[in-house]
């Protein structure tokens, strides 16, 4: 148990320094892609206008004091203010979080309905047509880019068929082709990785000796090989639970869908500093904090991690 809050600590205080540095790197790489008051007064600004503009904003001030500034706010909870629209950033952040915990988890649901099985078959089945089938498909799905998969759902059942709305919420309906563009996508590793797992815990003796001792395939396969095999694919669930945000943006942006992707996307090509500096720490916050739990649950589920 020492050992385990030892573990758990020294994890934190890691957690804490790659934010840190997360925090650090986004601050000065915003501010060095471009002069966001240029964007906010436009073109044809009057110099006085701009240097009010940068007044206001702080951006006059060295780029030190701006950084104490930011960390000073930031520990309190305030995140700054939109450029755009003067909201505060944080809750322009929350307010689209609840479209991409849909969009996400949906797409995360479907990846594992659809990868864990197939990869599980594959290993039972290897080198069959199916176990070939199934690679394919997956180098396939793994390989195409999120943003031509969506266009050729749009075509197809938008245009052609015209069963799905192409773009924004507001029903079920909308939900279907960015869940499906991407869930496939992530579905490919998924079951190339299941399949892996699978045939590492099939060459194990014990399961060599479930066999000798006469026991049904279906029994060793649920009973022995799925809970030991479902042990590794806790790292890659915790890659795409901590991918949420960041996996979505260019779904998010063919489709139209109101979530942080999109919000980030926009906040980018505006240069709203706020807006993308939240994002990105919240975005580094939920991989680093996804990696932490994932140790953490090697700990659990696995013994011989926690000797």
């Amino acid at each position: 148990m020492a050992l385990l809050k030892s573990a758990f600590l020294v994890r934190s205080l890691r957690l804490v320094a790659t934010l840190f540095i997360v925090a650090v790197a986004v601050f000065f790489m915003v501010r060095f892609s471009g002069d966001p008051v240029d964007m906010l007064a436009g073109p044809d600004a009057e110099p006085e206008v701009l240097e009010a503009l940068n007044a206001k904003w702080g951006l006059d001030k060295p780029m030190t004091t701006q950084l104490f500034a930011f960390f000073s706010n930031a520990v309190q909870g305030d995140f700054g203010r939109s450029m755009a629209s003067n909201r505060p950033a944080a809750e322009m952040f929350l307010d689209r979080v609840p479209a991409t915990l849909l969009l996400g988890l949906s797409s995360l649901t479907l990846s594992l309905l659809v990868g864990v099985p197939m990869g599980i078959v594959a290993a039972l089945r290897q080198h069959s047509v199916f176990d070939r089938f199934v690679m394919s498909m997956s180098v396939l799905a793994f390989s195409m880019p999120n943003f031509f998969l969506g266009i050729l759902f749009i075509l197809f059942f938008s245009l052609h068929l015209q069963w799905l709305p192409s773009f924004g919420s507001g029903s079920l309906l909308h939900l279907v082709m960015p869940t499906l563009t991407l869930g496939l996508s992530a579905s490919g590793a998924i079951a190339r990785f299941s399949r892996s797992c699978m045939l590492d815990v099939l060459n194990q003796p014990y399961i060599r000796t479930a066999r000798a001792r006469g026991i049904p395939q279906l029994r060793r396969t649920i009973v022995h090989a799925v809970p030991n095999a479902s042990i590794p694919l806790v790292t890659i669930l915790g890659l795409r639970i901590g991918d949420l945000i960041a996996g979505a943006i260019i779904v998010e942006t063919v489709f139209s869908w109101p979530g942080v992707g999109r919000l980030l996307a926009l906040s980018v090509a505006s240069r709203d500093l706020a807006v993308v500096q939240v994002i990105v720490l919240a975005t580094a916050f939920t991989m680093v904090f996804a990696n932490l739990a994932v140790d953490l649950l090697y700990g659990v589920l696995d013994p011989r991690v926690r000797r």
